[in-house]
């Protein structure tokens, strides 16, 4: 099976400071990546580059054999107007630290705004599809509550379903857990697995090692902006062959 997002020899720069370094990175339809490793990795960047947040600076990004960013001719590439790449980013959803939630918009209304202003669906259409995601994330009942009524999880949530509603090929999530009390994470680790058991094409910065270890395909281990080493959850967590992987899983668990 092709991949749905590619990376080949990704490079990044901030100033002089190189940030990815030789990135090569796959995941195929139905497939959960975690990305795990310290502060300063390069794991949220990799992230925003996927999502063209950020601009890389060499080698290539492609999502489902699109590259993103340009457009092929030949053996040459061409930069895509900003229309173009707006239409490349529906591709990926993507689930920030913060929740980045329209505050003076109903929770009905930040999941409705996507499909109908960008995507130019059908209104009726995507308020029943945005009704059923709130379902889906445990959140029927809120529809029409503002953000700050909402406690953070229930926040992380709808802006899970925010991205949901895109109808997007794969999710990125970048420590979405992150900015949460500790007693709320659970609710929205639960979504997430949820969302992986029905096949959702994931890639998800993260320190929960649980979460990782109960729901990853594969754990891609992140330092000093170069993929260090990629396995399995049992090879990469439980019995890590790299001495800077084992030192980072040790200090964790």
């Amino acid at each position: 099976m092709d991949a749905i997002i590619k990376a080949r020899g990704v490079q990044k720069y901030f100033g002089t400071f190189h940030v990815l370094k030789n990135i090569e990175f796959e995941i195929k339809k139905g497939e959960v990546v975690c990305i795990i490793g310290p502060s300063g990795s390069g794991k949220s960047t990799f992230l925003r580059c996927i999502n063209q947040l950020e601009q890389i600076d060499a080698g290539y990004i492609a999502i489902d054999g699109e590259i993103a960013g340009y457009r092929r001719e030949g053996n040459r590439l061409f930069p895509l107007p900003d229309h173009e790449i707006a239409r490349q980013r529906q591709a990926v959803g993507m689930v920030f630290q913060k929740f980045h939630l329209f505050p003076h918009r109903t929770v009905l209304q930040n999941i409705i705004e996507g499909p109908v202003g960008v995507q130019k669906r059908p209104r009726q259409d995507c308020v029943a599809e945005a009704r059923a995601l709130l379902k889906r994330v445990g959140l029927a009942d809120k529809a029409e509550s503002y953000p700050g009524e909402l406690s953070g999880g229930q926040q992380q949530r709808i802006a899970i379903a925010r991205a949901l509603a895109m109808k997007p090929k794969a999710m990125l999530f970048d420590e979405p857990t992150s900015a949460l009390d500790p007693e709320l994470v659970g609710e929205v680790l639960a979504v997430m697995q949820e969302l992986a058991a029905a096949g959702t094409t994931m890639i998800v910065v993260t320190h929960e090692i649980g979460f990782c270890r109960e729901v990853a395909d594969r754990v891609l281990f992140m330092d000093a902006g170069m993929i260090v080493d990629t396995g399995t959850p049992a090879e990469i967590l439980e019995d890590p062959k790299n001495p800077r992987v084992r030192n980072f899983i040790s200090a964790v668990l």
